[in-house]
């Protein structure tokens, strides 16, 4: 491996290394000790099998977003919507849950795709807005997140309401049947890690050595190139919003079938907002994903008995995870930095 390849890989520790260094010096200003906020953080993530299930439950769906989003950004698209696509996952899932008699199996697999297909659905629109309206995607995504997250307040305040009335807190419990199997009665459903392996290995797959991976990659560079040569940018690019969509529409699912029992206010969690901060970080490289979503994970359960053991806000994890993003946008391309300046031959 020759240095610039070897730089390549390393240089994404960059920012990390250095929001870590910044946020010992801002506790330190403070009196507190980095050591002891940094290790309360560690076992609040890590501490006990229980804590450990719960980074787990949340780093699902953070990594299934975050490989859709792999599929968009190599199409030089912003999915902004992402948000709006999980929320409808969850929406068409629980619309199952309530409507549907089955047995456990057949209703769970019919929740998946029910998902998968809102997703898709509400990310083609975004994608078609883009393609036939000329409406950049960051601002129809925007508007969408919007509208999924008005539209999910009217759902469980209006139609989906609790036998005892309607309430801003969720829908009734899903039958128990429509839940995903958890493991030892924890958030985490060793189902849900299994379909999210599967979806970053085909996604994987497709984008290294796929010719609709290499079609994607001439667009993302260069439209105008990529129409020359006879890629369909307007059929592409939807395909790629369609296939993120699904993928944030299946960690809707998860959410609301393993995460809670029900419909929920805020159901995605910020998860589309803060995978698309972990492929920013990872430098829009596919194996970084996984491990810097499960850091992501871990920094935000383990924020909480931060704050229960130093007094210290729990607001620290999410100024660690934004360092981290505004270290990546100013030494994100080390190239620019003049740290090595013969041509690197990885692509």
């Amino acid at each position: 491996m020759n240095a610039n390849r070897w730089i390549r890989w390393v240089w994404p520790a960059v920012p990390i290394a250095g929001a870590l260094v910044v946020t010992s010096l801002l506790l330190f200003f403070f009196g507190a000790a980095p050591l002891e906020a940094f290790q309360a953080m560690y076992d609040g993530a890590f501490g006990d099998q229980a804590k450990t299930l719960s980074v787990l439950a949340f780093w699902v769906p953070l990594l299934l977003a975050g490989t859709g989003l792999l599929v968009t950004f190599k199409a030089g698209l912003w999915n902004i919507g992402i948000e709006g696509q999980i929320v409808m996952g969850a929406i068409a899932a629980s619309w199952v849950a309530l409507r549907m008699e089955a047995p456990s199996a057949v209703l769970i697999t019919v929740e998946i795709l029910a998902a998968m297909l809102a997703g898709a659905l509400w990310a083609a629109l975004s994608a078609v807005l883009k393609t036939r309206g000329n409406v950049h995607e960051i601002f129809s995504g925007l508007a969408l997140n919007s509208i999924a997250i008005i539209f999910t307040n009217y759902l469980i305040s209006g139609p989906w309401q609790p036998p005892e009335g309607g309430t801003f807190r969720g829908t009734a419990p899903f039958q128990p049947g429509a839940l995903l199997p958890l493991y030892e009665n924890s958030r985490f459903s060793p189902l849900s890690l299994l379909l999210a392996a599967i979806a970053f290995t085909l996604v994987v797959i497709a984008l290294r050595g796929t010719f609709w991976g290499l079609k994607l990659k001439a667009i993302g560079q260069n439209l105008r190139s990529a129409f020359l040569l006879g890629v369909s940018s307007e059929r592409e690019m939807i395909l790629a919003m369609m296939l993120c969509g699904a993928l944030a529409g299946l960690g809707g699912a998860v959410r609301t079938l393993s995460w809670f029992d029900s419909l929920r206010q805020s159901i995605s969690g910020g998860i589309g907002f803060m995978a698309l901060l972990v492929v920013m970080l990872a430098n829009y490289r596919m194996f970084l994903v996984p491990p810097i979503a499960l850091f992501f994970s871990a920094v935000l359960s383990g924020s909480i008995t931060l704050q229960l053991r130093t007094q210290l806000h729990s607001s620290l994890g999410g100024i660690l995870t934004e360092l981290m993003v505004l270290f990546v946008l100013l030494f994100g391309d080390w190239k620019k930095l003049g740290v090595f300046r013969k041509k690197d031959d990885d692509g």
